[in-house]
């Protein structure tokens, strides 16, 4: 019998969600960018035909700077991907820490960059919404089926576990759940391994956060981690993101050490890794390809460059490693 995500052996009714209530807001915020992806993937900025069958479209305008701001990240975070998964030959695994309805594992199968296991963390509800979405979306099921060998696919609400992918509904802020959930999965501390956390450890305390970078250099020999967050948060513009997300009930706990790319730097360098570097995203704009850059800036008319600047000035991309030096991987640079 073909291995099936269709068929009861293979998957059970959702199980009730055991998050705690504290966390909507949290939760909240992958609703948000989910939304702002898929309205910017509709406009144009880049190709993803699979997160239409994850997220819907809303009738809500996104800002042309809000727009061009999750360009540069997707961008950004493609970048640095790719150059690991190259670096690496692909023998090699991801940890997207807080995935949300993120669609990178099937647009490495197209491209033919898929690492030996891709593997996503994000809140048990979450979770359940996505794999119900894959459960019921051919285009999202098929290639998962198709990389698995064997007849038996194990998935319940709250994880999928196949030969190329693992989904797994857990808390990062519970390092001894998590590292079980991962190794029954079949994680394998040996092989090089990224790490991918964006807007997540922000939603952490600092303690919280130093203890899953402490827990991620410590398990992996060779990894390399992205962290892709708020910086400067000290100024007015700073200020002003903090209250418009209390407002909404989410609260940035670790917003200390978003102060600036200094102080995110060392967060990596204290917590195990070797290397660490940051940019913030008006730099990494500034380095996207001429042709690109005229290209999704020909989408939408953009009258206030001054407020595109002011918002992409308060996010960054940091990235580390820790060993990997027979593959190049302090060469790494976006």
């Amino acid at each position: 019998m073909a291995a099936s995500l269709r068929e009861p052996p293979f998957f059970s009714s959702p199980s009730s969600s055991t998050c705690d209530t504290d966390d909507e807001g949290v939760r909240g915020t992958c609703e948000d960018a989910s939304l702002c992806k898929r309205f910017a993937v509709s406009v144009g900025y880049w190709h993803d035909p699979y997160i239409q069958h994850l997220v819907r479209l809303t009738k809500e305008r996104k800002a042309p700077e809000i727009n061009r701001g999750y360009f540069a990240r997707v961008h950004g975070v493609n970048q640095l991907l790719k150059a690991f998964l190259r670096k690496t030959e692909c023998h090699c695994q991801v940890l997207n820490l807080g995935a949300g309805m993120d669609t990178t594992f099937w647009k490495l199968k197209d491209e033919d960059l898929l690492p030996s296991k891709y593997f996503e963390v994000d809140f048990p509800m979450i979770v359940t919404r996505k794999l119900h979405n894959i459960k019921n979306k051919p285009l999202l099921s098929k290639p998962i089926v198709e990389l698995h060998s064997e007849d038996m696919l194990h998935m319940d609400g709250h994880t999928l576990d196949s030969k190329r992918y693992a989904i797994i509904g857990a808390d990062l802020r519970d390092l001894s759940e998590l590292e079980e959930k991962l190794k029954k999965c079949n994680m394998n501390t040996q092989l090089p391994t990224l790490l991918i956390t964006e807007c997540v450890l922000v939603y952490m305390t600092p303690e919280q956060s130093a203890n899953l970078l402490k827990w991620a250099s410590n398990t992996f020999e060779t990894a390399m981690i992205i962290n892709y967050e708020q910086v400067n948060m000290g100024d007015r513009f700073g200020q002003i993101m903090i209250e418009n997300l209390r407002r909404r009930q989410c609260d940035l706990a670790g917003v200390e050490t978003c102060k600036s790319l200094e102080s995110q730097k060392e967060r990596l360098l204290a917590n195990g890794w070797e290397t660490a570097c940051a940019v913030n995203m008006m730099e990494l704009y500034s380095r996207l390809p001429r042709a690109e850059v005229s290209r999704i800036e020909s989408l939408e008319f953009l009258d206030e460059m001054e407020l595109l600047e002011q918002l992409m000035q308060h996010y960054c991309l940091c990235w580390a490693t820790r060993g990997g030096q027979e593959l190049g991987l302090k060469e790494i640079s976006c």
